[in-house]
Parts: C-alpha cells; sequence; structure tokens
C-alpha cells in the first residue's frame, strides 16, 4: 500500500504543469517622483518594488540630495523597497564625467551611510546608450561595479543595466571581460521587443549571460513625439498590448526574476517627448495599469 501511495504521489507531481511550478517574476514600478507613493492605485496594486535613478554624484547636489531624501522618507513611509540606479552628472557640464575609484568609493559609502534601508543597487543605467558617459567606456563601467561589489558584499547589485540596442552584446562582452566580480544579476531595458512585437533583444541577452536577468525598466510607451512630430506607433492601447507583451517575454525563462514597469505618471505636457505612464495626465489609470493589476490579481 505504501509502495503504491507513493507512486501515486510521483506520477501526480509529473503532471503538476510547468508554470504552475516554475516562481513568476517579482513585478515592481520605476518612477521618479515621490507622490507615488501617495497614490491609492499604487497602493490598491500591494508591489512594494520600485526602481530610482541617481545621479552618481547626487549627493554633491543640494536640489538633487533633498529629491533623493523626500524620496527615500517617502518610500519608507510607504515601506517601498528601493532599487537605486545610478546615472551620468546632471550637472551642466559634467554630463560626460565618469568619477574614479576612489572617488566612486568614498561616495557610495556615503549614499549607503545616508540611505542604510536601500541594499539593492545597479550600477548605472543603460550603460550601452549614447547618453551615458560609461557607453564609449565600458572598461570603466566594470571598475565602477567591482567598487561597488567590494565595498558591500551584502548589497545586491546587479551589472549595468542595458537597453536592447543593436551595441548590446558588444558592450556587454567589453564589460565583462573588464569585471573582476562575475556578475550573478544581469539587467535589460527591453522597449523594443515590448513595443515592437518581437523577442529578439531578450533572447540574445538570455544566451549571453548565465544568471538572474532582471528587466529594470520596460513597459509600453502610449505617447510620443520626435522633433515636433508625433510618433503614431504608439497609443494608450497599444502600450496595454506592450505591457501584455513584457510578461510573455519574462516567461521566455525561468532566470527573469524581476520586472519593474517605467513609469507611474504620464508627462503633463501635450507633446511629450516620452510618455510611458501608467496613470494618464488627469490621474486616471490607464489600459496598461490595469494590465498589470490583473496579473498580480491572479497571483494571490
Amino acid at each position: 500500500m505504501l509502495r503504491r501511495a507513493l507512486l501515486l504521489a510521483v506520477l501526480g507531481l509529473a503532471f503538476v504543469p510547468a508554470a504552475a511550478s516554475a516562481a513568476r517574476p517579482a513585478i515592481g514600478v520605476g518612477e521618479q517622483s515621490a507622490a507615488m507613493f501617495a497614490d491609492k492605485n499604487w497602493q490598491r496594486l500591494k508591489a512594494p518594488r520600485v526602481r530610482l535613478v541617481v545621479s552618481w554624484d547626487a549627493l554633491w547636489v543640494p536640489w538633487e540630495r533633498a529629491d533623493v531624501d523626500r524620496y527615500m522618507a517617502a518610500a519608507r513611509r510607504a515601506q517601498a523597497r528601493v532599487l537605486v540606479t545610478f546615472a551620468h552628472s546632471r550637472v551642466e557640464g559634467h554630463e560626460d564625467d565618469i568619477p574614479g575609484n576612489a572617488t566612486w568609493r568614498r561616495l557610495f559609502a556615503q549614499f549607503r551611510k545616508r540611505y542604510p534601508q536601500v541594499r539593492e543597487f545597479q550600477s548605472w543605467n543603460e550603460a550601452n546608450h549614447g547618453t551615458q558617459p560609461v557607453s564609449r567606456a565600458p572598461r570603466r563601467a566594470a571598475a565602477l561595479y567591482d567598487v561597488m561589489r567590494s565595498s558591500c558584499p551584502r548589497c545586491t547589485i546587479s551589472a549595468p543595466a542595458v537597453l536592447d540596442l543593436p551595441n548590446m552584446l558588444s558592450w556587454l562582452r567589453r564589460f565583462r571581460a573588464a569585471t573582476k566580480h562575475k556578475p550573478r544579476i544581469w539587467s535589460l531595458h527591453n522597449y523594443l521587443d515590448a513595443n515592437r512585437n518581437r523577442s529578439s533583444g531578450t533572447r540574445k541577452l538570455l544566451r549571453a549571460v548565465k544568471g538572474q536577468v532582471w528587466f529594470t525598466e520596460t513597459g509600453g510607451i502610449a505617447n510620443r513625439w520626435v522633433s515636433g512630430r508625433k510618433t503614431r506607433n504608439y497609443t494608450v492601447r497599444r502600450a496595454a498590448t506592450a505591457v501584455r507583451r513584457v510578461f510573455k517575454l519574462a516567461a521566455l525563462s525561468s532566470r527573469v526574476k524581476r520586472i519593474y514597469f517605467y513609469n507611474w505618471f504620464a508627462p503633463p505636457e501635450r507633446r511629450p517627448r516620452w510618455d510611458s505612464g501608467l496613470i494618464g495626465p488627469t490621474g486616471k489609470p490607464r489600459p496598461a495599469y490595469d494590465v498589470i493589476r490583473r496579473e498580480l490579481a491572479r497571483r494571490r
């Protein structure tokens, strides 16, 4: 009888669907405004993971330091879990500066001392994009990543985020060749895959790296104006379709552990350069928000 019961149990486990047994990636939101934490729509999601991008020299700039202080205080009150990503300086004339190792070690220690609740970091934002100084210096990006890993062994630290652009793999190869600490977490911003109904960029990254993969910035583009012209491919409805596609992209591999949708609030201007907001200019949730809300509801 015991042998038969064990056999039936094994057979039963064999028929458990793979999707049911695999853990789904955690969902979060990337947003620069602390006002998100007071929004009942965000509270309703019950998805406490958030992502904040800060300049590498933010603590040197009074207004940026004050912004980060406000954000961190609001996040702490809301019991949000903040992933901090560093990026280029916003000081005019210093956008192309890259800190030296000693400077970065000191600043990173100061940042952790000021915000001890933050234990998750991403070493650089969209590192292969031309607006970032490290796009032309992957070896320097590797050195900054190594400084962070050696400075805080107990922190969770992702490799720099990369966009699914044509230069993604070549940048990553040079970065990886220069690192002393083997990255365990890789981050992708797969806007092109999500909004162009493709999966090639995500698949390329998954084939190229080992370890966890996070989509730290992704989602649907609802509105975009370039050089005074509206990009007609981007609408509120198509943005919702792109968000659905993000979940399909995440299902490509069980190594995809997190998804951060960017962003929460739509910009107020009529002709925004970029609008991927889940909440419209009037404060009303958009269809893309409903897609995420329903996905989270299915998990509970």
